[in-house]
């Protein structure tokens, strides 16, 4: 089984440790191949940023398919991208936000989202709405930090997300909590250990939920909204994405 897990951002030092605990959840048989795209925004913090990155990330889902991956993890918590990479994809497509609210769901009857910014909370709620996960999500929360503070040698984010989610059990009547970035992904054993609740990493639950479809054969369908997208040219800088008929 190869998995591709995609951080759609560019920023190579977070792709990597996303490889690292992608590959420590796997099956032995599994094989993970992390990737950034070669192009978009070094973090993502924003609607502009999301949009921005969109390209990158279908790219990277149009090589893995012509490559033979068996199917993809989108590495970032807005779930950028989601639906256009599911109809371009054979095998599953998950997104690590709609992987961490679904299992959250499954371990806790409540759960916190703490995320960077709290410019990002909007689309935190967002998705717990589309996902169905509103009535299990008690809040979303920010602990103000930017992404890429969370790849900074001796920063204080790891204490702050901490703090963070010590409030939400104290404070939302949570009994899990969701880490709202993928940046996140290696504080899950860490955070649980601390505050002896589930900690749920979108990383390690999409890689799980991939393995899980591929095994089960079932595949993206193709049948209606998710079918193909239909051929036709693309124009100026995107004439590259121009699909040919299928």
């Amino acid at each position: 089984m190869r998995i591709k897990i995609i951080n759609p951002n560019t920023t190579w030092s977070m792709t990597e440790k996303i490889g690292a605990c992608a590959r420590a959840v796997a099956h032995a048989g599994t094989e993970i191949v992390a990737v950034s795209p070669a192009m978009g925004p070094i973090s993502i913090e924003s609607h502009y940023d999301e949009a921005l990155a969109v390209p990158g990330l279908l790219q990277e889902i149009a090589a893995g398919e012509r490559n033979g991956f068996d199917g993809y993890v989108i590495a970032c918590f807005g779930d950028p991208g989601l639906k256009a990479a599911r109809e371009l994809a054979r095998g599953p497509v998950v997104g690590i936000a709609e992987a961490a609210m679904h299992m959250a769901s499954m371990v806790g009857s409540r759960f916190s989202v703490v995320t960077t910014l709290g410019r990002t909370m909007g689309q935190a709620w967002h998705l717990a709405e589309i996902y169905g996960m509103e009535r299990f999500c008690a809040n979303v929360r920010a602990c103000e930090l930017s992404v890429l503070e969370l790849e900074e040698p001796g920063s204080r984010a790891r204490e702050r997300i901490v703090d963070e989610c010590r409030r939400a059990l104290e404070e939302d009547g949570s009994d899990c909590i969701v880490l709202g970035c993928a940046g996140m992904t290696d504080l899950c054993e860490h955070i649980s250990g601390l505050l002896g609740v589930p900690v749920i990493d979108g990383v390690a639950a999409g890689t799980k939920l991939v393995e899980s479809l591929v095994a089960l054969k079932l595949q993206t369908s193709k049948r209606g909204e998710l079918a193909h997208p239909l051929p036709k040219r693309m124009t100026g800088a995107l004439e590259g994405f121009t699909l040919a008929g299928q």
